[in-house]
C-alpha cells in the first residue's frame, strides 16, 4: 500500500469516528435528563450550564449535527470509492458501497447511538466543547439553513404547543412511582397539586342545606348551644334569612364576649368573602390568605347562599382529609358483604364508583354527589324503602328526608 492509500485509510477512519460522534451527540442531547443537568448547573458546573445553553437552541444544534454528519458521511463514501477502485478496478464501487454501508451502520450509527442512549448525561458533559467548536465552524452553513427554515415557517403555520401536557406529566409521575423514586403518598400529593387548579368552589363546598349558621340577633346562650353541639370554631352569621349572610364569628371571640356579659354578637362579627360557584380554589386560597379569613360564602347568580367553603376544605384537596379531636369521623362507605354496601348520599359519585368498582356511566356535569345520582335515576326524590335497579345494581333507599336522600344500600348482582 502506497503513501496515498495509507492517507486515505487514515482519513476514512477519522471520518467514521466523526460520524460516530455526530450520531451519538444527536441521541445524547435528545435523551439526557434535563433536571439532573440543571441541578449540576445550579451547583456551579460550567459544562452543565453549557449543555443547557446549547440545548435551549435545539434547532441550531440539530442543524449543526445534521450538516456535520452528512458532510463526513458523503466525504467518507467518496474517499472509500476512490480507495476501493484502486484496489479492485472492476468491482471497486460495489465493494466500497457494501463495506461503507456496514461500517457506517455499525460504527457510525447503531453502536454510538446505543452507548449515548445508555449514558447521555456523561456523554454531553464530556463532549460539549466539541459540539461548540463545530457550531462555530459550521456557523455560515447554519445561517443559510436558518434562512430557509424561516421561509418554511412562514409558509407552514406552526401551532405552538407546550413541551409537556398535564396528562403526560401524570404519566411521568406514575413511571417515577413505579420505579420507586417516590412513594404512593408523594405521588398522590403531586397529582393533587397538578389537579388543584381544576377544582371549583362548588366541587368542595358544604351545601346550603348542611350549613350551620346563626342569626345576628340570637341570644348568647343560643349561640353557645350551637357551638357546643356542633364543635365548630367558626359560625356564619345571617340577617333575617340564611340567604343574607353578613359575616362570621370565631369561637374565641364569642367566649370573650360571653365572659364580659355582652348583650349580643354584633360587635364580634368579622367580614367574610363572597364567591361564585365557579371560583377556582387556587385563586380562592390566595384571597383567603390575603384577607386573613378562613371562610368564604358561595353565592348563586341571584345572590342567595349556595354553600360554604373553609380554608380547611381547600387544603384537604391537596393533602386529604384532616381530622381534629372535635371532628366526627364520617364513613361514606360501609361493606356489609362481598356484594352489598351502605353508602352515604353525601359521598362524591366518583368516589363511590371507584370504591365499589362499579362499571356504570354517570354524567358528572349534572351532579357530583350520590344523592344527585339517585334522584336523577328515580326521576324524583325517593322515600325510605324505595328500590330501583340500575345496570347490574339494586339500589335501596335506607334513609331519606323530604328534600333529599341520606343513605342507600347498593347491591351488586
Amino acid at each position: 500500500m502506497d503513501g496515498d492509500g495509507i492517507s486515505l485509510v487514515i482519513a476514512l477512519f477519522a471520518l467514521i469516528c466523526l460520524s460516530s460522534y455526530f450520531s451519538a451527540t444527536e441521541t445524547a442531547f435528545t435523551s439526557f435528563n434535563k433536571i439532573r443537568i440543571k441541578n449540576l448547573a445550579n451547583m456551579g458546573d460550567k459544562k452543565a450550564q453549557s449543555v443547557l445553553d446549547i440545548s435551549e437552541k435545539y434547532d441550531k444544534l440539530l442543524s449543526t449535527i445534521l450538516i456535520g454528519n452528512n458532510i463526513v458521511n458523503i466525504t467518507s463514501a467518496s474517499l472509500a470509492t476512490i480507495l476501493f477502485t484502486r484496489w479492485f478496478p472492476n468491482s471497486g464501487v460495489t465493494v466500497s458501497t457494501v463495506v461503507m454501508t456496514v461500517l457506517v451502520l455499525i460504527f457510525g450509527e447503531i453502536t454510538p447511538k446505543t452507548l449515548a442512549k445508555e449514558y447521555p448525561e456523561k456523554f454531553v458533559l464530556a463532549t460539549v466543547g466539541i459540539i461548540k467548536f463545530f457550531s462555530i465552524i459550521l456557523a455560515p452553513l447554519n445561517f443559510v439553513f436558518s434562512l430557509v427554515r424561516k421561509v418554511l415557517d412562514k409558509l407552514i403555520k406552526k401551532k405552538v404547543e407546550p413541551s409537556i401536557t398535564e396528562e403526560e406529566l401524570k404519566t411521568i409521575i406514575d413511571e417515577v412511582e413505579s420505579e420507586g423514586v417516590i412513594n404512593k403518598h408523594e405521588s398522590e400529593l403531586i397529582r393533587s397539586a397538578i389537579e388543584f387548579d381544576d377544582v371549583n368552589a362548588e366541587d368542595i363546598y358544604t351545601p346550603r342545606i348542611d350549613v350551620i349558621a346563626i342569626e345576628e340577633n340570637d341570644s348568647l346562650e343560643h349561640v353557645k348551644q350551637i357551638f357546643v353541639e356542633n364543635g365548630f370554631s367558626r359560625l356564619p352569621v345571617y340577617k333575617e334569612t340564611i340567604d343574607h349572610i353578613v359575616g362570621v364569628i370565631h369561637e374565641k371571640d364569642f367566649y370573650k364576649a360571653l365572659s364580659k356579659e355582652k348583650s349580643g354578637i354584633k360587635s364580634i362579627i368579622s367580614n367574610v368573602l363572597y364567591v361564585m360557584p365557579n371560583k377556582k380554589i387556587s385563586s380562592l386560597l390566595r384571597e383567603l390568605q390575603q384577607s386573613k379569613t378562613h371562610m368564604a360564602i358561595v353565592v348563586d347568580e341571584y345572590g342567595g347562599t349556595e354553600g360554604l367553603v373553609t380554608l380547611e376544605d381547600i387544603i384537604e384537596e391537596l393533602v386529604g382529609d384532616i381530622w381534629d379531636e372535635h371532628d366526627e369521623i364520617l364513613t361514606h362507605f360501609r361493606k356489609l358483604d362481598d356484594n352489598k354496601y351502605i353508602v352515604s348520599c353525601n359521598a362524591d359519585i366518583e368516589d363511590m364508583v371507584e370504591y365499589l368498582e362499579l362499571g356504570i356511566d354517570y354524567d358528572d356535569d349534572d351532579y357530583s354527589t350520590v344523592n344527585g345520582w339517585v334522584v336523577k335515576n328515580f326521576d324524583r326524590i325517593p322515600e325510605e324503602g324505595d328500590l330501583i335497579e340500575i345496570d347490574n345494581l339494586k339500589i335501596t333507599v335506607t334513609k331519606a328526608e323530604s328534600k333529599r336522600v341520606n343513605e342507600i344500600c347498593v347491591q351488586k348482582f
